[in-house]
């Protein structure tokens, strides 16, 4: 029987250039689609799979992600007082309970798979959930949760992963594709942006991981790959000889809020959504003869 998953690694340390200035002075975790930060967006996800413990890696300038996931007593003083009720409840139905966060540096930018190794201590020896916030997933149930019924069958290593036009294959992690279906396939190889004549497939790595704890003992020799950085791509192609990967073709969108088009695209799918906004945005939408 497979190990229970209770922890997820939010790696939230990188600098955001595609943003600035916005992220001269705000990570770009906190920005905002709709009216929530993508770094809560992740923490939904991870916890309606079932995640307890929520483990982010930070670098310099990113207090406010761990402002966000702490109590404001004044803020909620003055709901309170204000009457405003509902917006009081959904602060405090957000808020993970005392002692379900740890917060650790990554000091130097030295890649994906560092600072998921950063992360080694507060996982310990118990596979854990891996969630990159730049990607926002549109999906029911989430993706995380749609991996953890795979997980539940084959144990191992789990990977979401989605289609992508074969010309631009060059642009992600490619994995090769065995036997099983959509939802929980043999993963027989992983390629990091090949070229689309050597590409396995056009199946893309799309940013949720379940990982075993073995993947730290690779990642402790810090080999640098591509861009001098290391890579997690680099260790999964390693634990991949040793144990097992799973493929999850999940059903729902992803949105790259790395990307402004990715970001932009994002608000307006989810403020569509929105019962209480989207007949107001389509009315704007229309004004600006968009619709």
């Amino acid at each position: 029987m497979s190990k229970r998953v209770r922890t997820a690694v939010f790696p939230v340390a990188g600098l955001g250039t595609r943003f600035l200035p916005a992220t001269k002075a705000m990570p770009k975790e906190m920005l905002t689609v709709v009216d929530r930060p993508l770094i809560q967006y992740a923490v939904d996800e991870a916890r309606e799979a079932g995640i307890e413990h929520f483990v982010f890696v930070t670098g310099r300038n990113k207090a406010v992600i761990e402002d966000h996931f702490d109590k404001q007593f004044e803020l909620e003083h003055t709901l309170q007082s204000r009457g405003k009720h509902w917006a009081l409840e959904e602060l405090q139905r957000d808020l993970p309970q005392a002692g379900q966060t740890s917060f650790t540096r990554q000091q130097e930018p030295l890649g994906l798979g560092h600072a998921v190794w950063c992360a080694r201590e507060l996982v310990g020896d118990q596979p854990f959930a891996l969630l990159l916030p730049d990607m926002l997933f549109k999906a029911n149930p989430g993706v995380l949760k749609q991996m953890m019924e795979a997980y539940e069958t084959t144990g191992g290593n789990v990977i979401a992963v989605e289609e992508v036009a074969p010309a631009e294959v060059s642009s992600y992690g490619i994995v090769g594709r065995g036997d099983g279906p959509d939802e929980g396939f043999r993963i027989t190889s992983m390629v990091e942006k090949p070229k689309p004549a050597d590409a396995p497939s056009n199946l893309m790595i799309s940013g949720r991981y379940i990982l075993q704890p073995e993947v730290f003992t690779i990642l402790s020799e810090k080999n640098k790959g591509a861009g001098g950085e290391i890579q997690l791509t680099d260790a999964m192609q390693i634990l991949i000889r040793q144990q097992s990967f799973t493929g999850v073709k999940y059903n729902g969108r992803v949105f790259d809020c790395g990307s402004k088009i990715g970001f932009l695209t994002a608000n307006v799918a989810f403020a569509l959504d929105r019962d209480d906004i989207r007949d107001g945005f389509v009315a704007e939408l229309r004004k600006l003869k968009l619709l």
